[in-house]
């Protein structure tokens, strides 16, 4: 931990050195919320975000945030170790050419609705889920699709000596619907009982014991599950193209961690709603993937259970500029010397794709040794060639 604010409610816990002033507000409004508990924890690569930092860990009594768990609800990373330990330039290339042709980015989907059996099952049956049941026929087409913005496939060299694949994605428009409408039913509410929670905040509530609040946890979950299946399915279709090249390889479990979503759990002898807003779950010897920018290492990690950030650490490296200031700031041909200076196959072309530049992110390296007390590092796997969504 590097430093503790206690002029607010509760204290602010904070894993990084320094903080923008917005992201730091947003803490010090955590930190006097009525129901937050004990503390708040702020990540190594914590920055801006909509109502809450990205980057950091909320608990609360009894009560549920949907902007402290954000529109892209259980988005996460899937990572897989493959048996090959090289794997020649042409071959990777003729890999990414095929994972382009076969996986859509960006806002396309599947012309074609995917297998219904791939989809996450609904305990009480779909009409029980009154906005998944409403997206759920787009969703089929939604699933094993990429997205935009961070999201990103990535073929990388282990230290181990192991070609990984790792994705990164969430629960596509499902998520953002879902998120959606019960932030706005939240603000709602708050309003019509006169909430003390300050508007402007934008961090509406749902208490867990009205059916809304429920509702919401129930819905977000699906979206959790549908995250993890959107991927899954992905790293299936870029298995069967490795299979294509290299028909003698062999293939690990996959380690699949989400980093947006509220969960109950038990701290400092209280159940309590956990919100994880861009930070992943690090409970003691529980596995973790830390992944970099375009262009930097990421990190298959080993939680140390650090109750002090609520058994959680960084999700990523993290911004430090936001989309359009690394569009007008970064250089373009700097940004391209780089990756072609460590031999990364990458995505950037033109100044619109400086907003996913290394440039554009905090370092990795530097994120990782902050929180030597939450995770220690099992892995580090180097970029070999990346698609972005």
């Amino acid at each position: 931990m590097k430093k503790v604010i206690s002029t607010e409610k509760i204290p602010i816990k904070m894993w990084l050195d320094d903080i923008e002033e917005g992201a730091l507000q947003q803490a010090r409004n955590l930190a006097n919320l009525p129901f937050a508990f004990h503390h708040v924890a702020i990540m190594a690569d914590a920055h801006f975000g909509y109502g809450m930092p990205i980057g950091g860990v909320l608990a609360t009594d009894e009560v549920v945030i949907p902007n402290a768990v954000g529109v892209d609800i259980g988005c996460g990373v899937c990572c897989l170790q493959t048996s090959l330990t090289d794997i020649e330039d042409k071959t990777l290339r003729s890999i990414l050419g095929a994972i382009r042709k076969t996986i859509p980015t960006g806002f396309k989907h599947h012309r074609c609705k995917q297998d219904e059996a791939m989809m996450p099952k609904a305990a009480e049956g779909l009409d029980s889920l009154k906005i998944v049941s409403q997206e759920y026929e787009s969703a089929l087409a939604q699933l094993g699709t990429l997205g935009g913005g961070n999201h990103f496939i990535e073929i990388q060299k282990g230290s181990d000596n192991h070609i990984w694949v790792m994705i990164h994605s969430g629960s596509r428009n499902l998520g953002y619907r879902v998120a959606n409408h019960y932030n706005s039913v939240a603000v709602k509410l708050n309003k019509k009982w006169k909430s003390p929670v300050n508007p402007k905040w934008q961090l509406a509530y749902l208490p867990l014991s009205s059916a809304t609040g429920w509702n919401y946890l129930v819905e977000m979950q699906y979206c959790v599950d549908f995250a993890l299946c959107n991927r899954l399915h992905m790293l299936q279709q870029v298995k069967t193209i490795f299979e294509d090249h290299a028909p003698e390889i062999r293939f690990a479990q996959p380690l699949n961690v989400a980093h947006n979503y509220a969960a109950r759990e038990k701290h400092f002898g209280q159940d309590l709603i956990i919100h994880r807003k861009g930070a992943t779950r690090a409970f003691a010897r529980e596995m973790g993937v830390i992944p970099g920018s375009q262009g930097m290492e990421s990190y298959i990690v080993r939680g140390l259970g650090n109750r002090e950030s609520f058994c959680s650490c960084s999700h990523g490296a993290g911004r430090k500029l936001g989309r359009k200031q690394a569009q007008r700031t970064l250089k373009l041909q700097e940004e391209i010397d780089f990756l072609e200076k460590r031999n990364i196959l990458h995505e950037i072309r033109s100044k619109k794709d400086l907003d996913e530049a290394a440039g554009a992110y905090k370092d990795i390296h530097s994120v990782i040794a902050s929180q030597d007390d939450l995770i220690e590092v099992v892995t580090e796997l180097k970029p070999l060639a990346v698609i972005k969504g």
